[in-house]
């Protein structure tokens, strides 16, 4: 996969950041390469970690890093038997360790006991998990804690309320967050996830994996005649893609858009929304362009959509760096919740392209207790217009 993100304003010449990476299993090796540069501050704030380990690889671990090394930090960067000492991201790091003995992520950066062991042993005070592997690990971060180490993440108790597709909506319901009309419920016998689907849903509609994502365990069903066996090879894939076969019913919007809100929230009670992105363009449910801000919506639905945002973030007292997911309707009006992103995303650097704030600043800041950088929502920046394409290679 590579991405090109591209950043225009009325003032300047385009910026270019590249990202280009390789497949490793299902994992991505990247290294990034930046004509642009995000700043928040500059110079060692003495509130700060001393040192931090970056439980991660390849491009975000390269990101965090340089974050890390602006703000007088020092860092710690594993590596696998396959990734190497002389992987771009352990070179950039202060300290490396190997983790594991393994060419699979099984069997070394999702160790996660000894990720904590090495943090320890090299006297780092947080553990940054950044996407993927175990950023969105409930067990992961509550173990984290346990060892005296601070998580630059969310609360274990906002990632496990969130993990689930079922137990977020039921949230985001009770907190008034406008949710797709759909099934949610315990009951996960095929006769009444039938009758759910033909009584109460309707079609067209999707069948998700509870505990999903990326696209994984989602089936669209135009048809009552196919519910059944969608619904079938819909619970095999969930069950060997994240061991659990529970699903959700969803309301199939025809021709939706994708819009994504970048949340932050610190433990002062003070939390913003960083805009939108516009994820619409996929290909098999996996983003192919992002765009920030959003074209083609009014300012009053920007808005909504923001304070819903954070509504939903305060519903599971969430702390530090989040993405609250929602499908606007063809007609641009109205929205629904569709998931939480309890991690740094990939596509992160259109927001920081368009506020001119750096993203992993902010998650170290907040982790180390300070309040956000802006606490004013108003005084958010948006200059410009940012867009990240991904071009995916494919067996044909």
């Amino acid at each position: 996969m590579m991405s090109l993100l591209l950043k225009l304003t009325h003032r300047q010449k385009p910026c270019f950041q590249i990202l280009a990476s390789a497949s490793h299993g299902r994992r991505k090796q990247c290294a990034t390469f930046s004509t642009t540069k995000t700043r928040t501050g500059v110079g060692k704030n003495t509130s700060l970690f001393n040192k931090i380990l970056v439980a991660n690889r390849g491009e975000i671990a390269c990101r965090v890093i340089r974050t890390a090394k602006r703000l007088g930090v020092q860092t710690v960067a594993l590596y696998s038997d396959v990734d190497g000492p002389n992987s771009i991201h352990a070179k950039m790091a202060d300290e490396a360790y190997q983790i594991g003995t393994g060419p699979s992520p099984t069997e070394s950066y999702l160790r996660g006991d000894e990720v904590i062991d090495i943090a320890l042993q090299s006297g780092a005070q947080a553990i940054h998990p950044g996407y993927g592997f175990l950023s969105e690990n409930f067990n992961f971060a509550q173990n984290v804690s346990k060892s005296n180490l601070s998580f630059i993440g969310p609360p274990p108790t906002a990632i496990l309320a969130m993990g689930s597709k079922s137990h977020s909506k039921k949230i985001m319901e009770d907190a008034g967050v406008p949710c797709t009309p759909g099934y949610h419920g315990d009951n996960q016998s095929e006769d009444h996830l039938f009758h759910q689907a033909v009584t109460n849903v309707g079609f067209p509609l999707l069948i998700k994996a509870s505990m999903g994502g990326g696209g994984k365990g989602m089936r669209l069903v135009w048809k009552e005649s196919d519910f059944k066996e969608s619904l079938q090879s819909c619970k095999r894939e969930s069950q060997s893609a994240f061991g659990d076969q529970n699903v959700i019913l969803e309301k199939y919007l025809v021709n939706p858009r994708h819009i994504e809100i970048q949340v932050m929230a610190d433990t002062h009670g003070n939390a913003v929304y960083l805009h939108e992105r516009d994820c619409s363009l996929q290909r098999r449910h996996q983003k192919i362009i992002e765009e920030a801000p959003a074209s083609d919506l009014s300012s009053l639905t920007r808005k909504i959509m923001g304070e819903t945002a954070v509504t939903a973030a305060k519903a599971v007292g969430y702390v530090n760096a989040g993405t609250v997911e929602f499908m606007l309707d063809s007609k641009g009006e109205d929205f629904y919740f569709c998931e939480m992103n309890t991690r740094l995303q990939v596509e992160h650097p259109v927001t920081e392209m368009i506020t001119n704030q750096d993203l992993v600043e902010w998650q170290l800041r907040i982790a180390a207790g300070e309040e956000l950088p802006i606490v004013n929502q108003d005084l958010i920046p948006c200059e410009g217009h940012a867009m990240e394409a991904r071009i995916y290679a494919e067996n044909p």
